[in-house]
């Protein structure tokens, strides 16, 4: 037998391999394109989640959730005020005049209003920060469902994608049933049959037109409102939708 000299190849330790060290460059392209699948996979979520919505009803919104959060913290004891009711069972009243209020168009655009955004847009431009949105009810639905009360283009972004996604999967009808049962309006009180029960011991279904149009006017500042229900501006505006809402377009 031949044995191999010292220091030959076949008494050579295996060589320990050096540790690979990414460049500045391709640690930045690889945290993009971690929040690039992160994005897409939330954006996959969305959309099957709006899916099952189509006829199974949603449980709290994220605003619900936070809103729960808070009141834990502020007031124990003091649970949500939520009950669901069929579409049919809200007052043809309430629904003209929340049409009236938010969104006179909604029976015929596709979820947008490019000039209210557009308007809304000039606005903070002029203000030099955001505060106005220039949302229709479906986007107000999409932030309610899933985001946050923030004011960002960031966020402004996210509802638009959401709204497509809502307008892609419902009907107008049942955008607006989910609206209607999703709502803020005061402090924990959320949809149509809480806020009825609450501001005037009736059900959704019983609501007049002064009363529908009282809480439409209350929907861009709900927790306000109910802080302030004998606020001047609360009638006066109510008597302005008062008398828009026999043109309201209702969905079928």
């Amino acid at each position: 037998m031949t044995t191999a000299p010292a220091g030959s190849h076949g008494n050579r330790a295996p060589r320990a391999h050096k540790a690979v060290r990414l460049g500045p460059a391709r640690w930045i392209a690889y945290g993009v394109s971690v929040m690039g699948i992160a994005f897409i996979a939330t954006q996959i979520w969305f959309f099957a989640q709006i899916g099952i919505w189509t006829v199974v009803n949603p449980g709290p919104t994220a605003f619900m959730r936070a809103d729960a959060w808070t009141l834990a913290k502020t007031h124990p004891g003091v649970a949500l005020r939520r009950t669901w009711v069929p579409y049919d069972q809200i007052s043809r009243n309430l629904k003209r005049a929340i049409i009236a209020s938010e969104d006179a168009n909604f029976v015929n655009n596709n979820g947008y209003e490019t000039d209210a955004i557009l308007q809304a847009w000039e606005k903070n431009k002029a203000r030099g920060k955001i505060v106005a949105g220039g949302s229709t009810i479906s986007q107000q639905l999409a932030r309610n469902l899933f985001l946050s009360r923030e004011k960002s283009y960031v966020r402004k972004a996210q509802e638009l994608v959401i709204t497509w996604m809502l307008e892609f999967w419902w009907t107008k009808e049942r955008i607006f049933e989910i609206y209607l049962n999703s709502v803020e309006w005061g402090n924990g009180v959320y949809g149509a049959e809480a806020a009825a029960q609450y501001y005037y011991k009736t059900s959704a279904a019983k609501l007049t037109a002064w009363q529908s149009a009282r809480l439409a006017v209350m929907l861009p500042r709900p927790k306000y409102f109910d802080d302030h229900r004998s606020a001047p501006y609360l009638s006066q505006r109510a008597g302005v939708i008062a008398r828009r809402m026999g043109a309201a377009e209702l969905p079928q």
